[in-house]
């Protein structure tokens, strides 16, 4: 039977390694372990995983930092551990982007079904569906989001966005014009029972204007912060 997907499950806690590749196991994932950063950083960089699952406090080398080394170069989804009360690690979290967090101590359940919920924002997104059975792209000046590969280019170039950074451009893009709260993007972006910082969709923002600003400045302008209220795509037509 052929595996569902690839899992690389990293806590410096040996239990907490064993119990979650039990019940990803049972999903029919495949699961690699890794006991400390350094080591995770190496497998995430070798491998294409499909998710890593990575503890916040680990010695040496944190999850954060693992998180910020991965994102240089890779857009591979990420859901980060945290224990209770470590609020200001799961900021940090977004802001290097972590994708997801779980706050130990969690139930196995939980894990598995954020798990399922981001593997299926990863290669696809609930915002916009096609009755007509058309190519479901979306299409501006500079601008291009083929939603049927989950593919964003700028100027013809591809840009490697997480799936959390792709989901957010792809909610704001579809209503050209609308202008977003940031507790309504909270609710409709992240979209099970979230209760986050609201700085954390103004640390994604800022992530995927980098991104897009890289490419073309002109493309990173086209998400416009309206303040005191929140965020807004602006389509650009041209001449």
């Amino acid at each position: 039977m052929e595996k569902e997907a690839q899992v690389l499950v990293v806590d410096d806690e040996e239990r907490i390694r064993r119990l979650l590749r039990m019940y990803l196991e049972r999903e029919n994932y495949e699961v690699t372990e890794a006991e400390n950063g350094e080591s995770a950083l190496a497998k995430a960089m070798e491998e294409d995983f499909d998710v890593i699952l990575l503890d916040v406090m680990m010695p040496d080398m944190d999850g954060i930092e693992v998180c910020k080394e991965l994102r240089t170069v890779k857009a591979t989804p990420v859901i980060m551990l945290t224990a209770k009360g470590e609020e200001a690690n799961r900021v940090q979290g977004f802001e290097v982007g972590t994708d997801d967090y779980i706050v130990k101590p969690f139930s196995p359940r939980e894990v598995i079904l954020r798990v399922k919920a981001l593997l299926r924002r990863s290669s696809s997104t609930k915002f916009l569906t096609t009755e007509t059975g058309a190519k479901d792209v979306l299409v501006f000046s500079q601008l291009m989001i083929d939603n049927d590969a989950h593919r964003v280019t700028v100027d013809n170039e591809e840009i490697s966005l997480t799936p959390k950074e792709y989901e957010l451009l792809h909610y704001l893009a579809q209503a050209p014009d609308k202008v977003f709260s940031r507790e309504q993007l909270l609710k409709d972006v992240w979209n099970y029972d979230f209760f986050g910082d609201l700085r954390t969709v103004d640390t994604h923002i800022k992530r995927l204007r980098e991104k897009l600003n890289h490419v073309s400045e002109d493309a990173g302008n086209m998400i416009s912060t309206v303040w005191g209220v929140g965020y807004k795509f602006e389509a650009v037509n041209e001449e």
